[in-house]
């Protein structure tokens, strides 16, 4: 099925309800095949981005954890381009410069992972680790090791049925890793990543300012228990998330934490909230993440005051392309006076940024060590010796 989707990823101007544009008919052939919308006989102005397309949309976006405001960005356009595909559709193989992205990559990693054969995430991404995976996969069949999935492959697969099963590999690996790594913080990689919108809320407050503040001063807290801390951004810099993965990669990091604040039409909105990586597949979930994403929640909520607005799975690309655990923090909403006023203040910042040092340490200890808000400076210290 030929669509020109890399003319919605890269049109360069979000579509959302209301616009009438020639890519609106490529958009609803996308939400089609991704069996978002009925394949019903199009609409009187198919160029017409109407409330059918517009509900459609959120209902995709819903289901793939992106933030379901209708509006089609690059982030939904690249997960409709990788919705279309099926396992059997194309040929899958490691192409250099450009790793090949879609649900049916997503579904080979999710059948390998069941088997036992893959030890990395199932993020749609044809990458190295996939590929050696695949020759396993291969030699297993009796069939040529050549990590390409074509037909041979697709059929041996077909012919083992949904029996067999191995378990989440990666899932394992990584809680492991944590259980093994000791309580002290001290030699541990921390990647911290502020968001750089510099767009004023209420008083004047930006997301740049307050996240790259937070980031300084939860970085000196960790650097004087030991921990190697990484920002992604010095405070006038914005840089890609590939480029912030990258770099979380490439700094061998334990964990990466992004900074963030929120917006919304009604003021009224507030809260404090996480993210972490999860989606509908077997091996779709970063356990730890999860877990850090719950600590940092309670443990701000318990002692700033913020409004609890939980934490959520998502499928964001800071989550999503890291290989370690990585989460999202919303701050709060800078549209809403109260949670602006707050961040504004040195010394609450200050707090956050404390609570945030106790979650990453409530991290490697056991789940019954330390309650929430009881954690102190000392404590962490004393942590800090145990090497």
């Amino acid at each position: 099925m030929d669509m020109p989707t890399s003319l919605l990823a890269a049109a360069g101007r979000p579509l959302r309800a209301g616009d009438t544009d020639e890519l609106v008919p490529v958009l609803r052939a996308l939400l089609i095949r991704a069996g978002a919308l009925p394949p019903e006989s199009p609409p009187a102005d198919e160029s017409g981005f109407d409330t059918g397309l517009d509900a459609a949309v959120r209902g995709f976006q819903q289901d793939r954890g992106l933030v379901a405001d209708g509006v089609v960005g690059p982030q939904t356009a690249l997960a409709l381009d990788g919705a279309r595909w099926r396992l059997g559709d194309r040929t899958l193989l490691l192409t250099a410069g450009h790793w090949m992205r879609g649900d049916d990559v997503s579904a080979l990693q999710e059948r390998m992972v069941v088997l036992g054969l893959h030890a990395g995430p199932v993020d749609g991404i044809f990458g190295p680790a996939t590929e050696t995976s695949l020759r396993e996969l291969q030699r297993g069949l009796g069939l040529p090791a050549d990590g390409i999935c074509g037909r041979p492959t697709f059929t041996a697969l077909g012919a083992l049925g949904r029996s067999v099963s191995g378990g989440d590999a990666w899932a394992l690996r990584s809680r492991g890793s944590v259980a093994m790594a000791g309580v002290s913080l001290s030699g541990k990689t921390v990647v911290l990543d502020p968001g750089s919108d510099r767009t004023p809320g209420s008083g004047g407050v930006t997301e740049a300012a307050v996240a790259y503040d937070i980031a300084l001063r939860l970085a000196d807290r960790l650097s004087a228990v030991g921990a190697r801390v990484k920002l992604t951004r010095r405070p006038d810099e914005d840089i890609s998330t590939e480029d912030r993965v990258a770099l979380a990669e490439s700094e061998k990091a334990d964990l990466v934490i992004s900074l963030v604040t929120e917006r919304h039409a009604n003021p009224v909105a507030s809260g404090v909230a996480t993210f972490y990586w999860g989606g509908g597949r077997v091996g779709q979930h970063s356990e730890v993440g999860q877990r850090l994403a719950v600590l940092l929640q309670r443990e701000i909520v318990a002692r700033t005051g913020l409004q609890d607005d939980r934490s959520h799975p998502c499928s964001y690309d800071p989550v999503r392309l890291t290989h370690m655990p990585a989460v999202i923090l919303a701050l709060g909403y800078l549209s809403n006076p109260g949670d602006a006023g707050r961040l504004g203040d040195a010394d609450f910042r200050a707090l956050v940024a404390e609570s945030m040092l106790f979650a990453v340490q409530r991290l490697y200890l056991a789940e019954n060590d330390a309650e929430t808000g009881t954690l102190k400076l000392s404590d962490v210290q004393a942590f800090a010796r145990q090497r």
